[in-house]
């Protein structure tokens, strides 16, 4: 079912469905920003998508990338029972149209994004932190977001007739900001997380795009894993 839906839309958009591929049986369409409004509008009005049910909304930060995001947008379908993951690329400081006057569910989520990421969604009605203080610094879920980093950066306030425990210290709570992950790391090679070894310069692991490519171009030169078709030796 899910793949007649994405023939659906590539009938309908044909080049501006800029990548379409399914994967355990998630089909994803990929999309222009300039279309991404009425690309989502269209999987909502047509008769044979009918996608009345926003599922989710959420961003992918590939800091090595250019583009560096990926916005996905999860719809489906109640009576036609299918659904389709649809995405576009966004450059770091893009604004990316709201999809508010589509579904409404998309409200919280695009704050989300925004609270999370840094992506600012044009048109949208009320556009500010929802999981973070309106004081804090960054965005938390940004790979390049400074694990050591201690919030809060703003005094504690009394508040008249609440009772409120104290912050943590920079020596209490937080564990993550009082590790020394140089030092925890060295003359270990493995990462505790991609993030984590972006920061402290470890070597890149196979889950990381750019390592993954690179295994991939010396397997085909023929290198020490390959036998120069490139397919990997098992001997």
């Amino acid at each position: 079912m899910s793949e007649a839906a994405v023939a659906r839309l590539k009938a309908r958009f044909g080049v501006r469905i800029l990548e379409a591929t399914s994967f355990r049986g998630d089909d994803q369409v990929r999309v222009a920003p300039a279309d991404w409004v009425e690309v989502a509008t269209f999987l909502r009005d047509d008769p044979e998508l009918a996608m009345d049910l926003f599922v989710d909304l959420t961003a992918i930060d590939w800091p090595e990338q250019e583009p560096r995001f990926e916005v996905l947008l999860i719809v489906r379908s109640v009576a036609k029972k299918h659904r389709v993951h649809l995405s576009t690329p966004l450059a770091d400081g893009a604004k990316l149209p709201t999809l508010v006057g589509v579904w409404a569910g998309a409200d919280w989520a695009e704050r989300e994004i925004w609270d999370m990421f840094g992506i600012p969604f044009e048109g949208h009605p009320d556009l500010r932190r929802i999981l973070m203080y309106p004081e804090f610094e960054g965005y938390p879920l940004r790979k390049d977001y400074p694990i050591e980093r201690t919030q809060p950066l703003v005094p504690y306030r009394d508040v008249e007739g609440l009772y409120k425990l104290p912050p943590f210290g920079p020596d209490e709570g937080q564990p993550w900001a009082r590790i020394d992950w140089p030092a925890r790391l060295e003359g270990y090679d493995e990462q505790v997380s991609p993030a984590i070894g972006f920061q402290v310069g470890q070597r890149r692991t196979l889950s990381d795009s750019e390592a993954a490519l690179e295994e991939s171009q010396k397997l085909t030169a023929g290198g020490p894993a390959g036998d120069g078709q490139g397919r990997q030796r098992t001997e």
